[in-house]
């Protein structure tokens, strides 16, 4: 084992620290060991790591005898892991691409996710892999471990009521989220500003009456405005309820009209819970047709 530190070093004596890409790298050799043995990683596993950076995930990965698949922004990082890991990468078991994870197609055979990515992607990367989860014909992912911004990781998982917003209410749509352990800047090279956390995200497998789309969209709707009442965001149509497959601007009108003096839409979005939102989008579905059907 080299260590994080040996590997943070040699990757910056040939790349400069670049601030737009988020590179605080984790340097606390045990808090890298917990991430990949709190998710279990065994030889069985299929592992993504979103931004390797230096390698100090990866390395405590491959030492767990699993499949690692690294995708990679930066291509002095990338030639970087290609040279620490050549026998890793001749023997098929770390595969680097060079690419933007939010991108490109990821491996189908994939069963877990553990990284440590730069946290200006933090929710376009769970909307990714949200898509990469729906997309499966089977459930194979099994779970995400990330290290997040604390913050972030307080709103995804809804810690406090200050907290409650579309990201969580969408996450929870597919996924079961806690934070599992929080990390000082200290244990960063360079330190950041803000504090970080552990985040395990576990597929929820859940079915429901209505599209999940449908559900998203009114969230995310709602919570834009979220100092104004329900019925007063809702009856503007959502401007992208054309992409919900049997969903238009008519259809809408009616499913609104339909709710008439519903309480709920008297409500403001932090003051329903999610079974609510399931209710309520499940209501405006039922309570209107497809003028196509």
């Amino acid at each position: 084992m080299k260590g994080a530190r040996w590997l943070v070093d040699s990757l910056r004596a040939k790349l400069p620290f670049n601030k737009d890409l988020g590179q605080h790298f984790l340097v606390n050799d045990e808090l890298i060991e917990f991430a990949v043995q709190h998710s279990n990683i065994s030889s069985e596993d299929h592992v993504l790591e979103i931004g390797p950076g230096p390698g100090v995930l990866t390395e405590v990965l491959l030492n767990s005898n699993c499949k690692v698949t690294a995708i990679e922004v930066d291509e002095v990082a990338v030639k970087h892991l290609t040279e620490i890991f050549a026998p890793e990468v001749e023997d098929g078991k770390l595969i680097v691409i060079s690419g933007d994870a939010l991108k490109i197609k990821w491996p189908q055979s994939i069963n877990k996710v553990v990284s440590n990515i730069p946290y200006q992607i933090s929710s376009p990367l769970v909307d990714r892999l949200t898509k990469h989860l729906r997309e499966q014909e089977e459930s194979i992912l099994e779970s995400v471990m990330l290290l997040v911004q604390e913050e972030f990781g307080e709103r995804l998982v809804m810690e406090y009521d200050s907290d409650v917003g579309s990201l969580g209410m969408t996450a929870l749509l597919d996924w079961e989220s806690q934070i599992v352990k929080k990390v000082a800047p200290h244990n960063f090279s360079p330190n950041p500003k803000v504090h970080s956390c552990f985040v395990e995200m576990t597929p929820s497998n859940e079915q429901f009456d209505c599209d999940r789309r449908l559900v998203k969209q009114v969230i995310h709707a709602t919570f834009a405005q979220r100092r104004k009442k329900l019925r007063s965001t809702l009856k503007s149509v959502p401007k992208r309820i054309n992409r919900i497959p049997g969903w238009h601007s008519s259809r809408w009108k009616e499913a609104f009209t339909s709710l008439g003096d519903d309480e709920r839409l008297n409500c403001r979005p932090d003051e329903l819970d999610f079974d609510d939102w399931i209710e309520l989008c499940g209501d405006l579905s039922g309570n209107s047709q497809d003028s196509q059907e």
